[in-house]
């Protein structure tokens, strides 16, 4: 990556969710969803975050708490596949701080496994966590906006891979469409009651910890595909799902926005 591929500058935040409640799942580590609540936090929301796995989960708690203050933040444990697990994180956001504003659907799981070699167990798997967990989540978000009359928003995280074919990806890719398809759904019958539910679709956005865990390789050929010569932060990612989730998107509905600088 050279100078001329280097991230912008960070973005502070303008107090565009401030007095909101947001609950925002797999957001514990250093990825899109950790991003996504350092952010509301940012512009003045209260965050109530989740993650199955809950040493991470305790500890982004914690540092959250300590830089925005105890008040601001919770944490609960989630596995999204869980029912029970998911009502339990919307009632922690109805108790600490009476009520749920927006909602941001972040958990989701990958792998990759061409069909011939794909189990159903592989298959199962990631439709289970990403486009079930995303039904789970935004079911039980539209039951409470619905019972406080609104108005509120969901915000989901599909992925351009929902568009595009690639190998070795067709759980994903089957997943993340159903998440756009599920958002256009769900979008129709919540306008009735003033909520809003778009999604957003990511290209290649890395953090530390998945750079690691890439080959030079990989992210070279992955890179090369970007007009921008590099990968998303995921804090760029996590401005846009500010967005959606602010009034700026006031007449947005239905919508999967590509936050996307692939070439083809």
């Amino acid at each position: 990556m050279t100078a001329t591929h280097q991230p912008p500058p960070y973005v502070p935040g303008h107090s565009l969710l401030a007095g909101r409640t947001a609950v925002i799942t797999a957001a514990a580590g250093a990825g899109i969803g950790g991003a996504t609540a350092r952010r509301f936090l940012e512009e003045g929301a209260r965050v109530v975050i989740g993650d199955a796995h809950e040493r991470r989960l305790k500890e982004s708690a914690a540092a959250l708490a300590d830089e925005f203050g105890a008040d601001n933040v919770a944490g609960l444990p989630c596995d999204v596949t869980d029912e029970q697990q998911v009502d339990a994180l919307f009632t922690l956001a109805a108790e600490r701080h009476g009520g749920l504003d927006v909602v941001v659907n972040n958990a989701g799981l990958g792998g990759t496994a061409d069909l011939v070699d794909m189990t159903d167990e592989q298959w199962s798997k990631v439709l289970d966590v990403t486009l079930g967990g995303t039904f789970r989540c935004t079911r039980a978000a539209l039951r409470r906006l619905k019972e406080q009359g609104g108005p509120g928003v969901v915000v989901n995280n599909a992925s351009v891979i929902g568009w595009r074919a690639q190998r070795g990806q067709a759980h994903y890719a089957a997943a993340k469409a159903g998440v756009m398809a599920l958002t256009r759904c769900a979008a129709l019958e919540a306008a009735d009651f003033g909520v809003r539910v778009n999604a957003v679709a990511p290209s290649l956005a890395m953090h530390p910890h998945l750079v690691k865990v890439t080959t030079p390789e990989l992210l070279a050929e992955l890179t090369e595909r970007e007009a921008f010569g590099r990968y998303a932060e995921p804090w760029e990612i996590a401005n846009v799902i500010v967005f959606l989730a602010s009034g700026y998107s006031s007449y947005l509905t239905g919508e999967t926005v590509s936050v996307s600088s692939q070439r083809a």
